[in-house]
């Protein structure tokens, strides 16, 4: 089946930024590269990551400054997955993390993301396709997972 693994559905446009720079850095870098999401690294690796969401509960809402370094606000540890896991994996890591963006790692860098819209977008590629069968699965674990708390 087409789509199966994290490498075929990934996006490759990654950008990544050391701990040390700020919040506002890294907000000029995401808006000027459109996207989500912002690997953190410190010393050339990869050691977090900085989301739309984190500028919402970490940053705005805590009143912080824009020249708060990122180690400060960072989500870590960074969840990663490898680009030849499936994209069931993926969903699952994604579920019981409660993240919507997952890194894909190659060695010590990280070649890629997937995140919950690719996995949308992969439910939506039509009813008679085997992924409308995943993403069935997906939802039926999600609504197990709901009605047992």
């Amino acid at each position: 089946m087409a789509h199966t693994f994290v490498k075929d559905v990934m996006k490759t446009n990654v950008i990544s930024i050391d701990s040390s720079m700020t919040v506002k850095d890294a907000a000029c870098m995401m808006a000027d590269a459109n996207v989500g999401c912002i690997i953190i690294t410190k010393d050339n690796a990869p050691s977090g990551i900085l989301t739309e969401r984190d500028f919402v509960k970490k940053i705005a809402s805590k009143n912080k400054a824009l020249s708060t370094p990122l180690s400060e606000v960072m989500s870590a540890p960074l969840t990663i997955i490898g680009q030849d896991e499936t994209i069931w994996e993926a969903a699952e890591m994604m579920k019981q993390n409660g993240i919507h963006k997952l890194p894909v790692q190659e060695g010590n860098k990280v070649i890629g993301i997937i995140t919950t819209t690719d996995l949308v977008e992969l439910c939506s590629l039509g009813s008679d396709s085997s992924m409308r069968n995943i993403c069935d699965q997906i939802l039926l674990r999600i609504k197990d997972t709901k009605s047992s708390r």
